[in-house]
């Protein structure tokens, strides 16, 4: 039986090739399509970046490029936490265009949803730029959407600004789209995020436990999300550990707006866990996780990556 089919948006970052690692070599999981959306560095880049991690996985994955650009502000990538080319540190081969469309991001997310037997989870763990555009264009998708499950947001603060995460400081008025779309969120956040640590010990073992362990190994010594010396913050990873072990996390059903005019705080979730706002649910938000279980979780899943 194949596993839940999903659709992963990303923008490979070295946190998302951990998740892209753990996704693709997961018998659970049947990744149907990755589309590419500008984040933590341009859109040639994470698309070229993709490619490189397909070629290393020896996965074959179909990938359309999706948007350049936020919906109406200008693009503010993470070079400076990921690498000027976004996944520096290992020497990749050169990958071929084979499995690159030539559809965009999102009508080839339309035909797969529409072609698709069975409800697919789309997987954001990027700017929510393609998946707006997707509601906007193709509306009826929402009727074989089973989920979104995204990494993106705070229930606190923020690492982009003062109470902006990344993903959605990028593109606020797309995240508004997508939580405003009616279909159903699971939002992990910053906060699990920055429990969800690969500790100094983890990454030794990371180093001698396989060829894709070993390419990590080498990117997490160009990642500034966290150190090697006091643990690195595995984000992404956290949308698939949802998919795959839901149990390891808390979480809340609650309403979650997005700040668009904010002059300090543009891009915020307002999680709002006490109900002050009256509005009616429209995320499961993730508000704590296992670390413990998390650890385990994550260095099992990269075992099997073989």
């Amino acid at each position: 039986m194949s596993g839940r089919p999903i659709i992963i948006d990303t923008d490979p970052g070295i946190d998302d090739a951990v998740a892209l690692a753990v996704a693709l070599y997961s018998e659970e999981l049947d990744v149907k399509l990755i589309t590419t959306v500008a984040g933590n560095v341009g859109i040639d880049k994470v698309t070229y970046n993709t490619l490189r991690l397909l070629k290393y996985f020896k996965k074959e994955v179909p990938v359309a490029m999706g948007a350049g650009v936020p919906l109406i502000r200008p693009l503010e990538d993470a070079s400076d936490v990921h690498g000027v080319s976004g996944m520096e540190g290992f020497d990749f081969e050169e990958p071929t265009e084979d499995l690159l469309l030539e559809e965009n991001a999102v009508n080839a997310m339309y035909r797969v949803i529409q072609e698709s037997e069975t409800k697919i989870t789309l997987v954001p763990i990027g700017p929510l730029t393609n998946i707006a555009l997707l509601f906007k264009v193709y509306p009826e998708v929402k009727n074989n959407i089973k989920e979104i499950v995204l990494m993106g947001g705070s229930v606190t603060r923020g690492n982009k600004g003062v109470m902006s995460e990344f993903n959605i400081h990028i593109d606020p008025e797309a995240a508004k789209i997508v939580f405003d779309s009616g279909v159903p969120i699971v939002m992990a956040g910053l906060d699990v995020g920055w429990k969800a640590l690969v500790l100094p010990e983890d990454s030794a073992q990371l180093e001698t436990m396989n060829d894709v362990g070993k390419m990590l190994h080498s990117l997490f010594k160009r990642y500034r999300g966290g150190s090697m010396k006091t643990g690195l913050k595995m984000y992404d990873s956290c949308a698939i550990a949802y998919l795959l072990k839901p149990e390891m996390f808390e979480t809340v059903d609650t309403y979650v707006g997005v700040e668009l005019n904010g002059s300090m705080t543009t891009g915020a979730t307002i999680v709002d866990l006490k109900g002050y706002l009256n509005k009616p649910n429209n995320a499961k938000v993730c508000v704590d996780v296992d670390q413990q279980l998390f650890r385990e979780w994550l260095l099992d899943s990269l075992r099997k990556c073989n």
